[in-house]
């Protein structure tokens, strides 16, 4: 399995809602990050929407991945047949094998049957394509919902893309959603946190730690992803707690992706 960088490593050097960093941290300024990290893989996810870059900009991203060696994965938010189509001529564009979505918007929230008819008819592009479509474990569905929509699709060009902390959100544990969609895993995203009861003792937070130095078990994670051998990568994301400042909160993340990187490069579990 091949780890990587990805926009959700540097997410408030590029921005959050309502928070634009001065000068935003663009697509060249990852590939930039990858190979001063010397990693080999680079995956774009919806927080640096790849269908908002104008053409002379996807040519030149194209080049410079090629210049550096870089693969290029891609991703989106918002599943409906139209902004699938837009991302699947984008991931030819940018010669990606993987297309990572996430279902829902703030707007938008299809139900199981509709997305797995969507799935369905995408079916004859992705095999003409040979790309391999991966729907990220959000937090509106319960992992049994995901993996369910897996079976109903049945085809291996389409797989889940395995976040270890988002389906927190829905109430349930990591190791209920490993088990659960382990076997359809086709890209895992490697998040470690925390937990810790709050001050005041009535409740508890998540949020974000370096790798190998929170909660997440991530040796045990590959190893069960892959046993299934359907999953060839893993992306680094981090949930960075902030600081009282962007600019600290930016200069945080930068120290935590090193950190991790580092970790990940060491522990083995990784190709090169």
């Amino acid at each position: 399995m091949q780890f990587g960088i990805s926009t959700y490593t540097f997410g408030w050097a590029i921005g959050t809602p309502g928070n634009p960093p001065p000068q935003p941290f663009g697509e060249l300024a990852l590939l930039g990050r990858a190979e001063q990290f010397g990693v080999k893989l680079v995956q774009f996810g919806d927080n640096l929407p790849l269908h908002e870059l104008s053409d002379e900009r996807l040519v030149t991203l194209t080049q410079r991945s090629l210049q550096l060696g870089v693969v290029l994965e891609v991703g989106a938010r918002g599943l409906t047949d139209e902004h699938l189509e837009r991302y699947l001529a984008l991931t030819k564009h940018l010669n990606s094998r993987l297309l990572r979505f996430v279902i829902d918007t703030a707007t938008y929230e299809p139900a199981i049957d509709d997305v797995v008819d969507l799935l369905k008819n995408a079916l004859p592009a992705l095999v003409k394509s040979g790309v391999t479509l991966g729907i990220e474990n959000h937090d509106r569905l319960l992992a049994r919902e995901f993996a369910s929509i897996m079976e109903r699709v049945g085809h291996e060009q389409v797989g889940i893309c395995l976040d270890s902390v988002n389906s927190m959100g829905a109430g349930e544990g990591l190791a209920e959603v490993v088990k659960t969609l382990a076997p359809y895993t086709v890209n895992l995203h490697v998040k470690d946190f925390g937990i810790q009861r709050l001050p005041h003792l009535m409740g508890f937070q998540i949020d974000g730690r370096p790798a190998g130095q929170g909660m997440l078990n991530i040796p045990w994670l590959v190893e069960e992803v892959s046993q299934y051998s359907r999953c060839p990568t893993a992306i680094l994301e981090q949930w960075v707690v902030p600081e009282p400042t962007l600019a600290g909160s930016i200069a945080k993340e930068a120290d935590w992706a090193e950190t991790s990187i580092r970790y990940l490069k060491n522990s083995g579990l990784f190709d090169s």
